[in-house]
Formats: structure tokens, sequence, C-alpha cells
């Protein structure tokens, strides 16, 4: 028996579903406006652990648990205790309450130790500096800040170095840029004062990331470059201003310097209004791709590649390798990279740099490749920072 239905009907009965599904989520919504938004936002103030991005992929960390299945390849490598000779690296930091014992309504427990917002950047800074120390302990590290801040660092290989500027919080990826090239106005000066003074070579770097492996090895290993950044296979932000290596050549830092006083003056023209978080990032690709023979296509692939610009040869560094940050949503370059040399703890995520730490630190694990299983299942986490 075959039955058949006009179209008429068939209409009505699918404007009658969807009137009756959108009536019931209007009225759930009505009933508890806030609490799927909440639920959606939520943060934490400990780890929560999921399934950790790229399992079953290959050249990927597996874990199980926070146990590692295979190794990084420096977890497989016997021997970092020279690493980072004649390197320095620079990040810039400053603290905003009137003095580094300021009180803060707000507190953070990592382990048994509870922060205030000042006591929690300082302990930040000084894990940038313990991450860098352990993977590189002949590098140098140098703190450019504003000079009205008190920073307490007296540790060995690093130094406070002051910087006039505008440090506010809506200025700071501003005056990065003016310090470093202040910086390096400053070194070409003390290499004139001193000839035959040899120049480290340079790794700008921000204070939330951590060295897991030896980062300076890419001035060895690509010898024509005098600039590198990271790149990722991002339309709007293809560069991450986290992570800039200049090599210790007087050329080298002569062609750094003017590439950076082409970003800040880009910066300054185009893009103050996004000065607080992404100007800079902004400005370093409109100065790359303005360059006429530059390929956009190529963020598109994971491998190293050398460019001319603008008469400083730019080696582009992959992110997932040199600048890999923890997965939030589908996970971030499908897992981690067994190569992976520096990890990138930006936003929310600075705690989780805490608590890596402390896990590394731990007398049951001092195996990195465990210790990045730990930040690989835990990255999604939205942390109370």
């Amino acid at each position: 028996m075959r039955v058949c239905f006009g179209w008429r009907p068939f209409l009505l009965f699918v404007a009658l579903v969807f009137f009756l599904t959108h009536f019931l989520s209007v009225l759930e919504l009505h009933q508890d406006p806030a609490g799927s938004h909440q639920n959606k936002t939520k943060k934490y103030d400990h780890l929560v652990f999921g399934p950790a991005a790229g399992e079953g992929l290959p050249n990927r960390l597996q874990c199980k648990g926070n146990k590692a299945l295979n190794k990084t390849l420096i977890s497989a490598s016997s021997n970092i205790s020279n690493g980072g000779d004649g390197v320095t690296f620079v990040t810039v930091f400053t603290v905003y309450n009137s003095s580094v014992g300021g009180r803060s309504s707000e507190s953070t427990m990592v382990g048994k130790v509870s922060y205030n917002k000042v006591a929690r950047s300082m302990t930040v800074l000084n894990t940038f500096i313990n991450f860098i120390q352990l993977m590189m302990p002949q590098s140098n590290t140098l703190i450019l800040t504003d000079p009205s801040s008190s920073l307490p660092l007296k540790r060995n290989r690093v130094m406070v170095y002051p910087i006039q500027g505008e440090y506010s919080r809506d200025k700071l990826m501003l005056q990065r840029i003016r310090s470093y090239i202040a910086f390096l106005e400053e070194t070409l000066k003390e290499q004139s004062r001193k000839p035959g003074k040899r120049i480290n070579n340079i790794i700008f770097t921000d204070s939330d990331i951590a060295v897991v492996g030896d980062v300076g090895q890419i001035f060895s290993k690509y010898e024509d470059f005098h600039v590198a950044l990271t790149f990722r296979n991002n339309k709007q932000q293809p560069l991450n201003s986290g992570f800039i290596a200049v090599r210790g050549t007087r050329d080298g830092i002569l062609r750094a310097k003017s590439f950076l006083e082409e970003v800040l003056e880009v910066y300054s023209s185009k893009y103050m209004t996004a000065s607080r978080m992404l100007g800079d990032q902004l400005a370093i690709a409109s100065v790359v791709k303005s360059h006429a023979s530059f390929d956009a296509k190529t963020f598109g692939a994971h491998e190293p590649f050398l460019e001319d610009i603008n008469g400083a040869s730019v080696l582009f560094l992959p992110c997932a390798v040199y600048n890999w940050t923890p997965p939030e949503g589908a996970g971030q370059f499908h897992g981690m990279p067994l190569d992976v040399k520096v990890v990138h703890f930006k936003g929310s995520r600075k705690r989780l740099m805490l608590e890596s730490w402390n896990f590394l630190q731990s007398s049951s694990c001092r195996d990195l490749s465990d210790m990045l299983c730990l930040v690989l299942s835990s990255g999604r986490t939205k942390f109370l920072y």
C-alpha cells in the first residue's frame, strides 16, 4: 500500500517542529539564564585532566595518564650539561603594585603555597629562569624592566637591566619592542667600546615560557640567518612574538635592530588600538607580508624556511617546536611533537607552568617527558589566574 502526502502538510509539520524546539530552548534559558553560560566558562583552581591530544599520531608524545609511553628527543639525549654556552635570554618584566611585597585580595594555591598577584608573577619569572638554568645551564638571563620596579632577583647568571619607558599594562607590548631595540643599541655601543669582546647570541622571549630543550642549537644548525621568528598556520596571527632569536654578530644585531624599528613604526601607525595584546604580532606579520616576494602560503607548512626581509635574513621556525602552546578545545598542533623545545604558558596557563615545575621537582618524578604529559593532559584547564 502506498501513502502519499502533499507538500503543504509536510511544510506545516516542519515549521511546527522548529517552533516547538525553539520555544523549549527559550523556556529552558529563562528558567536558568546564567547556568549554562557559567558552565562553559568555568575556571578551576586545580588541575583537571583530560585526553592527551595527539593520541596515536606519529612523532607525537604518547601518554597514559601522566606517564610518557615514549620519550621526547631531549629526554632521550644523555648530555645537556653544557647547553646554552654563548646564549643570552632576554625578557621584559615589571610589577604593577607599589612594592613587590604589596598585598592583593586575590590569591592562588599552587601545591601547599598561597600566592598573591605580585608573588605569583614573581614565581612565574623565577620558574622561567629555573627551566632555562636546568636545560641550558651555561646560558645567561637578562630582565629588562622599568627602573622604578624593584625586582628581588639575586641569582647566578641573571641580571636585571633597567630601561626607561612606559610600562603601563596598555602599552607594555609596545614598550617591549622599544626595550628590545634599546638593548640592541646598547649591545652595539658596548661592542664598539670593546671590539674584541664576544657577543652572545640573543633570544628574546616572554617570561611565561618553559625551555625544555637546547634552543641555542638553532645558531649552529641554521648558519645564515640574522633574525628568527616562530610561525603557525593562522591567517590573522601567523607569527608569535614570544620567541625572537638574534644572531650575536654586529651584522646580525644591526639587521635585527632595523627589522624591529620597522615593526615599531608599523605598530605605532596602524595597530595602537591593539596595543595591549596583539599589536606587536600584527605589526610583525604586516612587515613580513609586505615584502614583495613573500608567499604567506608557506605558513601552512611545518618546516623551517628562510626569507630575505628588507635586507635581513629571517629564519621562520614552527611554533609547534619552538613556541608550543598547551591545547585548548580540539588540541593545538594535534599533540606535542617529540622534538619540542619551548612550551609557552599563555594567559591562564601560567598556573600550569608552576604546577609543571613542581611536578618535575617532586621526589617521585624527575622525568621531563612525564612532566610534558602532565602539561598535555591538563592544557585545557581554565585556571583562576
